[in-house]
């Protein structure tokens, strides 16, 4: 209809993680590190709320089995509606188990044609690509026709570095804890090829630094503005 503003072709896409302050995602192994501090941790709730869709890799619930849910009681809030949960599996890894297929809340299957494997019910599938990776931009235009506005990237170190790559992140957010992991094994921000010059790496701009807990919150946008504004806060 004239006049009226249509739709993005993707949702807005908030990247957000914690590190040490060696950059490191988790210990040794993916072996989950408790980086944030309270405040963070309701900055995270807030951001799900916000944004009505989380995203995590397999890998993620492999190591983890996160729930992806809203923890209310730190938003000191009544609960209410559950975002929208997605994890990428393009080869069809996910655990039968996991508490990620429970569910309890809705939930998204990012897949692809060479995977091999089927969901419960209550999952919904999207086939992006190919495979055996997960075609990240087929992904975000399905996501938009679901209706999503916005999604919250939280990982792993693989996703993260897809994301920033495709250069499909609107803004970013590093919660830097005052503590060093070390190790090689220990995951590192952002995986995947390195870097040889200038014209491979991300480059983003700083919006602001603010301590928080006992760290420090980075906020970052790429260097390009970005064309998608973010869903309304609704806290």
């Amino acid at each position: 209809m004239k006049g009226e503003t249509a739709a993005p072709a993707r949702p807005y896409v908030h990247l957000n993680c914690a590190v040490s302050l060696d950059g490191r995602l988790a210990f040794a192994g993916g072996k989950q590190a408790a980086l944030s501090g309270p405040r963070d941790l309701a900055r995270v709730q807030a951001l799900r709320v916000q944004l009505g869709a989380v995203l995590v890799g397999v890998g993620t619930v492999i190591l983890d089995d996160p729930s992806l849910r809203v923890h209310w009681d730190l938003l000191h809030q009544d609960p209410g509606p559950a975002p929208v949960r997605i994890c990428l599996d393009g080869t069809g890894r996910l655990p039968a188990a996991a508490r990620f297929l429970d569910g309890t809340q809705p939930t998204i299957v990012a897949t692809t044609k060479s995977a091999r494997r089927s969901y419960p019910p209550s999952v919904e599938t999207i086939l992006a690509g190919p495979g055996p990776e997960v075609d990240l931009t087929t992904l975000l235009r399905a996501l938009a026709a679901y209706g999503l506005r916005g999604v919250l990237v939280e990982g792993g170190s693989h996703v993260i570095a897809s994301f920033l790559r495709a250069r499909l992140v609107d803004r970013m957010t590093v919660y830097v804890a005052p503590v060093l992991i070390g190790e090689d094994a220990a995951p590192s921000l952002m995986a995947g090829p390195a870097s040889r010059s200038p014209s491979d790496w991300v480059e983003l701009v700083r919006e602001s630094v603010e301590p928080l807990d006992d760290g420090v919150l980075i906020s970052f946008r790429p260097r390009s503005a970005p064309a998608i504004p973010p869903p309304p806060a609704s806290l």
